[in-house]
């Protein structure tokens, strides 16, 4: 079949008193979230003396209006209401504020190994989560307050050239290296002085853990049940450019609306649903995380009910990747209990009558699979399954102009929302591009679509005109 263009509008979102809206700011300054109600959950603020100093600003920025000065800017970046206006309820103080050693972070923020480095600065804001537990009340949330140095130092890869310690030579990073390959097949060893790493330190914890703060301070605060709310300092400074909405850095009403969406939903509320979702439709996203090396992965399920409410299921570890086609793939037995559970699951939530089961995988979703999720869906709901990927290497489409200076003409991304058809079953659809609700591209670099191919179908049947 020819190549065929559609424009998809943007799906409309539901607020306040049923109020639909496009655009999440828009509807939440004319008709609040969806989930406003009287009073927040507790939080409590971690930072160094300086940090803590900014979030008190900050914290009485959220309970006031904002927007750019120059009324042009507002387009992209719309004016802040309050959040109080915006969800319903004043954003409280601080149930608790605790104090970080500036000194020593910032010692440690400057550790020359980046595991090191990054599980010392963990560790101070972990150290803390004790005297948290004491509460009278467990909040529901922990707001980190970070140092700048902190965030640039503390990733995968940054590199210290001024450390505040000495660096490992090169045969005590293989001796460690050695050390955790041992333990990850399980070997052990009969260690004295020559290992004096697990004489340290006998867990080496901190080598097997991300480099990455963020992620890392989140892995670990899993185990006590408390979201995490991560803010660098210099997202919180509000100078007079900031406020005014000036060229240059983000303004203040971009910021407050982003982290107060953020807060809000980790407190536990809904800022909106989904509002065009189909009926009786249970969505459900696969993905995978494989282990160091070899086979061995883990896969987890989000489903989505017609409500747009979500859930994620954490599956078995298994074989589950092909070193030879890169891909994960379940067994039969395994896609069947997997979806057995989210189905049940989807009745215990009160999912309306099923009629369609909509798979999606980065992988796609083979034979073999697609036979066991046959299994546990009932005869009666109609089963579809679809790779979903980025299209990095693929065609990139352009805006159409007529601009006065030819070099410049077709500069422009296509508009968010477009869907090229390449034939029945596959297509790419352009999820950013150039917005009408703002009228400019909001993006850095050329759009990347998403590939989209129906890869199974039940009962089969042919596809019509668009996928």
């Amino acid at each position: 079949m020819p190549d065929r263009f559609h424009y998809l509008e943007e799906p409309l979102l539901s607020f306040g008193m049923e109020q639909c809206a496009e655009d999440p700011r828009d509807g939440l300054a004319l008709f609040g979230a969806v989930d406003a109600r009287a009073g927040l959950p507790s939080h409590v603020v971690l930072g160094t003396q300086q940090g803590l100093d900014l979030w008190k600003g900050w914290s009485e920025a959220m309970n006031k209006p904002a927007a750019c000065s120059d009324r042009g800017r507002q387009r992209p970046w719309p004016p802040y209401p309050g959040f109080d206006v915006a969800f319903g309820t004043p954003w409280p103080d601080a149930a608790k504020a605790y104090i970080l050693d500036a000194g020593q972070l910032r010692h440690d923020a400057f550790l020359a190994d980046r595991h090191e480095r990054t599980y010392a600065v963990a560790n101070h804001y972990l150290g803390q989560v004790d005297n948290v537990s004491r509460l009278d009340e467990k909040p529901a949330l922990a707001v980190c307050v970070v140092p700048d140095e902190v965030y640039l130092n503390c990733r995968a890869q940054k590199f210290v050239s001024e450390p505040s310690d000495k660096r490992k030579s090169r045969a005590e990073r293989q001796q460690i290296r050695s050390i955790l390959e041992d333990r990850e097949v399980g070997q052990t060893r009969m260690f004295g002085e020559s290992d004096p790493y697990l004489i340290d330190d006998p867990s080496l914890e901190k080598f097997s853990l991300s480099p990455d703060f963020r992620r890392q301070l989140k892995a670990r605060m899993m185990q006590y049940e408390l979201p995490v709310q991560i803010v660098q300092e210099s997202t919180l400074r509000i100078s007079e450019e900031v406020r005014l909405g000036k060229p240059g850095p983000n303004p203040l009403s971009d910021r407050l609306w982003n982290f107060g969406t953020g807060v809000f939903y980790k407190l536990g509320r809904k800022p909106w649903r989904l509002g065009s979702a189909r009926n009786g439709v249970c969505y459900i996203g696969l993905a995978y995380k494989r282990a160091s090396s070899g086979q061995t992965a883990c896969c987890a399920a989000q489903m989505f009910l017609d409500s747009g409410d979500g859930l994620v299921f954490v599956g078995e570890f298994g074989p589950w990747y092909s070193e030879e086609r890169q891909e994960f793939h379940l067994t039969k037995v395994a896609a069947r209990e997997l979806l057995k559970g989210a189905l049940e699951t989807y009745a215990a939530q009160g999912g309306q009558p099923l009629k369609e089961v909509f798979l999606h995988a980065r992988s796609g979703i083979n034979e073999e699979e697609f036979f066991g999720f046959r299994e546990a869906c009932p005869d009666h709901v109609n089963l579809v399954g679809i790779r979903v990927r980025k299209d990095r290497l693929g065609p990139r489409l352009f805006r159409h102009d007529t601009h006065q200076n030819v070099s410049r003409r077709g500069m422009y991304p296509v508009l968010r929302g477009v869907f090229w058809q390449r034939t029945a079953r596959h297509g790419l659809l352009f999820t950013s591009g150039f917005k009408e609700r703002i009228a400019a591209y909001d993006g850095w670099e050329v759009p990347v679509p998403l590939s989209i191919t129906i890869v199974s179908v039940w009962p089969d049947r042919p596809c019509g005109g668009c996928v």
